[in-house]
C-alpha cells in the first residue's frame, strides 16, 4: 500500500500554510518552491482543499491563502477525505455486500480493523500537532551549520 502524492504533497503544502500564514496570507507560488511542489500541481490541490472548507483564498495585491478553521480543528483525516474521498483500503470493506464471503472471512475481519484502526489515527491527528513538530524541526536545522 502507498499513499497518494496528493495526499502527501496536499499535507506539506497544509502543514506550510499552518506554519507561514501566522503573518497573513500565503502565495502557492511560495508554498510550492518551499516544498518542492510544481506549482501546476499544488494548485489543483489547493482548489479541492478550499472547496472542502479548511482553506480560504484572498485576492489582491495581500492575497494567498489561509485556514478556514483554527489548526487545531483540522485533522489529517479531513485533509485525506478532501484529497483522496472516502477511504477505500479494499473492496470488501468499503462496498458492503460486494464480497458475498464476508460473512465467513478472517481477511474481511482484517482489513476492517486494519481500515478502522488506520482511519482512527488520521482523525486524532491534529494538523496543530504536525505544524508545532515541524516548527522544532525548523528550529533545529536553523541552529545548525556546517563547515
Amino acid at each position: 500500500m502507498k499513499v497518494s502524492t496528493k495526499l502527501r504533497y496536499g499535507l506539506r503544502a497544509m502543514i506550510d500554510i499552518g506554519i507561514n500564514s501566522q503573518n497573513g496570507p500565503v502565495l502557492a507560488k511560495d508554498i510550492a518552491k518551499r516544498q518542492e511542489i510544481s506549482k501546476k500541481y499544488l494548485d489543483n490541490l489547493l482548489v479541492s482543499l478550499k472547496s472542502a472548507g479548511l482553506i480560504r483564498s484572498l485576492r489582491g495585491a495581500r492575497g494567498g491563502y489561509v485556514l478556514a478553521k483554527p489548526l487545531n480543528r483540522i485533522t489529517v483525516e479531513d485533509i485525506a477525505l478532501a484529497l483522496e474521498g472516502p477511504p477505500i483500503f479494499v473492496d470488501c470493506v468499503s462496498e458492503p455486500g460486494s464480497c458475498n464471503r464476508s460473512d465467513n472471512c478472517v481477511a474481511f475481519e482484517f482489513w476492517t480493523q486494519m481500515s478502522e484502526i488506520v482511519w482512527d489515527y488520521l482523525r486524532k491527528a491534529r494538523l496543530s500537532e504536525l505544524v508545532e513538530r515541524q516548527r522544532k524541526k525548523n528550529e533545529e536545522m536553523a541552529g545548525m551549520y556546517y563547515l
